[in-house]
C-alpha cells in the first residue's frame, strides 16, 4: 500500500512497483520456483537472474548425477560447490566399489552354480555307479541272471508271499544235458555262448513274476510264484521244449542240438514251519533229487519231486544260501 503523501509521486510509485516485483522474485527463488520470469533491469535483478541461472544449472547437474553421471562438478556456488563436488566424487567411488562387488558376487554365484551342477552330476554318476555295482553284485556276469545269493533272497520273499496268500509255489532246477561233452567237443567259449542261449530261450518262456537265477556251472534255478504241481510242470515243460525245438548256432556256421533236464518241487502253504528260508532250502533239495531222477531216466525230461521232504542230510550238500 502506497502512503497518501506519495500517492501522486510518479517516482515513488515506480520505485514501489520495482520493489514489489523484486520481492516477488526473491520470494519465488526462496521457494525454489525457478520459473519466474525476471524482466526488470538493475544490479539486484541481474544478481537474481544469475542466481536463477546457477540454480537451474545446479538442478541439471543433480539430474545428471541422478542418472549415473558422477563426473559432474560445480564451480559457481562457493562452499556448496565444494560439498557437491566431494559428494559426487564419493558417489563415484562408492558406485564403482559396489559395481566391483556386484561383479565379484555375480562371478561367485556363477561359480557356485557351476560347482552345484558339477556336484549334482557327480552325485548322479555316483548313484548310477552304485546302481551298476549293486546290479553287478546281484547278477551273474556271464548270463546277467540273478546270482545264487540274490536268487535266494528274492525266492525267499516269494515263498513268504505265497504262504501269506495260502497258495503253493514251485522251485525248479535245470541242468544242460551232456554239457561237459559239449565243452570237450566245441570248446569252452562255445559253452559259454550255449549257456547264454539256454538263458535266452528260458526267459522267453518265463512268465512274470517268476524269476530265474544261475545256480552254478550249467545249472539254473527257477521260482514259480503261486503255482501248483500241474502248473509248475507246465512252466518247466515250456522251457524244455523251447530249448529242444531250436538249434544252437555255432560260431563256425554250424549248429548243435541242446536239451535240458528239469526237476520241479512244490512248496505247500500249509507246512508247519514259518522259517521261509528253510522251506526254500528243502524245496530246492526235493527239486535237486527230482533233477537227478530226470537225468537217470534218460535226460531231456521233467520229474516232479514227491511232497515228502527229504532230510537235509540226504539232500544235495551243495545247497546253501
Amino acid at each position: 500500500m502506497i502512503p497518501a503523501p506519495f500517492a501522486n509521486d510518479a517516482n515513488f510509485i515506480s520505485y514501489h512497483e520495482k520493489a514489489a516485483e523484486l520481492r516477488s522474485i526473491v520470494a519465488a527463488l526462496a521457494r525454489g520456483d525457478l520459473s519466474i520470469p525476471i524482466t526488470m533491469k538493475g544490479f539486484i535483478a541481474g544478481a537474481c537472474k544469475n542466481l536463477q541461472a546457477n540454480l537451474r544449472h545446479m538442478i541439471w547437474k543433480v539430474q545428471q548425477v541422478e542418472q549415473g553421471d558422477y563426473t559432474q562438478r560445480i564451480d559457481f556456488l562457493g562452499e556448496f560447490s565444494k560439498s557437491f563436488n566431494t559428494m559426487a566424487e564419493k558417489l563415484a567411488v562408492t558406485i564403482e566399489e559396489l559395481r566391483q562387488k556386484e561383479e565379484a558376487l555375480t562371478a561367485l554365484a556363477i561359480s557356485l552354480q557351476q560347482e552345484a551342477r558339477r556336484r549334482s552330476d557327480a552325485l548322479h554318476e555316483l548313484k548310477k555307479s552304485e546302481q551298476r555295482f549293486k546290479e553287478l553284485a546281484q547278477r551273474d556276469p556271464l548270463t546277467n541272471l540273478y546270482n545264487r545269493r540274490s536268487f535266494f533272497a528274492f525266492a525267499e520273499t516269494g515263498v513268504q508271499s505265497a504262504a501269506a496268500l495260502k497258495e503253493p509255489c514251485c522251485v525248479c532246477l535245470l541242468d544242460v544235458d551232456y554239457f561237459k561233452r559239449f565243452n570237450d567237443t566245441f570248446g569252452h567259449l562255445e559253452g559259454d555262448r550255449a549257456l547264454q542261449y539256454v538263458v535266452q530261450h528260458s526267459l522267453s518262456e518265463l512268465h512274470q513274476p517268476n524269476i530265474m537265477g544261475r545256480y552254478g556251472g550249467e545249472e539254473f534255478i527257477f521260482f514259480f510264484s503261486s503255482v501248483g504241481k500241474e502248473q509248475g510242470y507246465a512252466e518247466a515243460d515250456r522251457i524244455r521244449l523251447a530249448i529242444e525245438r531250436n538249434t544252437f548256432p555255432l560260431e563256425n556256421g554250424g549248429t548243435a542240438s541242446l536239451t535240458v533236464s528239469l526237476g520241479v518241487a512244490v512248496i505247500l502253504p500249509d507246512e508247519q514251519t514259518e522259517d521261509y528260508a528253510k522251506k526254500l532250502r528243502l524245496g530246492i533239495a526235493r527239486a535237486d533229487t527230482a533233477l537227478y531222477e530226470a537225468k537217470a531216466q534218460g535226460r531231456n525230461r521233467i520229474c516232479l519231486a514227491p511232497l515228502a521232504e527229504p532230510t537235509m542230510d540226504s539232500a544235495n550238500p551243495s545247497i546253501s544260501m
